[in-house]
């Protein structure tokens, strides 16, 4: 069922989104393919790993000024859209989850990114971001000491019930809501499912449906209102595709132990982008308190 409802939702999107481009087509900008191609190709191959793309695009058309910064946020949505789609149905079906536990977070989410985002574009960024950034590390060593017999961790559970769904399900409507401020899903949802005795990799299909539920459903938005770039965007989704394949495979291949350790790394990574985000923010904050600085990331 819940296969249906993303198809059909990517389907729309598709349909809206690929007529869009082939109209623009004639006002694509002369910047490089090369360099949207490559861009969209490492990025989703990381982020089918759990390293969140957006960082990593949005550092790339920046710095090399690609893509208008105006147009950044939805030229990422919009071309990510599909590649996160893929990295769903090639999780759901690779990798065995609880379908209630599936569905409940993957929907949990975007109710959570819907219902939350007033409140949390209130709170303080820079708190967050630290909090976070504690809360990750802590998870990570914990990952670390497991992995090192120092003591015992985790899990092979593929589902959750009674008190341990009830808090999974709630922590997926607090990550979708601080997703709308720039808090990554990603790492918090595959610490949160190591912590609670679920398998490693049951956190992909969870972490990349819910995303692409989120993304499906907003991006066509960003379509209609001709806020990203066409060439940009359609050299991530082709690129991104090949890559997501490419990591995908890697990733069903990988044994128990080493991807314990993917998670550990990513989690520890997360961290301290997170501990560096907060900083910068202060930084900003005090020397341009009127500014808005909210930055655009699927994850960090």
């Amino acid at each position: 069922m819940l296969k249906a409802v993303l198809g059909l939702m990517t389907s729309f999107f598709g349909f809206y989104y690929f007529r869009d481009v082939i109209r623009n087509r004639r006002k694509f900008s002369g910047k490089p393919w090369s360099g949207f191609l490559a861009t969209g190709f490492i990025s989703n191959f990381f982020d089918t790993l759990g390293i969140g793309s957006f960082a990593q695009q949005a550092a790339v058309f920046k710095f090399f000024k690609l893509v208008d910064d105006r147009l950044i946020p939805g030229t990422m949505n919009v071309g990510n859209t599909i590649p996160t789609v893929t990295q769903s149905f090639i999780f759901m079906t690779a990798v065995k989850v609880d379908p209630f536990t599936l569905v409940s977070m993957s929907i949990a989410a975007p109710v959570g990114a819907l219902l939350g985002a007033g409140v949390v574009s209130r709170l303080s960024r820079r708190k967050i971001q630290a909090a976070m950034g504690a809360a990750l590390m802590v998870v990570a060593c914990i990952i670390l000491a497991g992995q090192l017999k120092l003591m015992p961790v985790g899990g092979v559970a593929i589902g959750l019930y009674g008190w341990k769904l009830a808090v999974i399900i709630l922590m997926s409507l607090v990550f979708g809501a601080l997703q709308t401020i720039g808090v990554g899903f990603y790492a918090p949802c595959m610490a949160m499912v190591y912590a609670l005795g679920m398998h490693p990799a049951t956190a992909f299909p969870i972490m990349m449906t819910a995303t692409a539920m989120l993304m499906a459903a907003g991006g066509a938005k960003f379509v209609k209102e001709n806020a990203y770039d066409p060439k940009a965007s359609i050299s991530l989704t082709v690129a991104g595709v090949a890559g997501v394949f490419i990591a995908a495979y890697l990733v069903k291949s990988l044994p128990l132990d080493a991807l314990k350790w993917v998670v550990c790394g990513v989690v520890m990574y997360t961290a301290v982008l997170m501990f560096i985000s907060s900083r910068q923010d202060d930084l900003v904050s005090s020397t341009e308190p009127k500014i808005d600085r909210n930055e655009y990331q699927k994850d960090m």
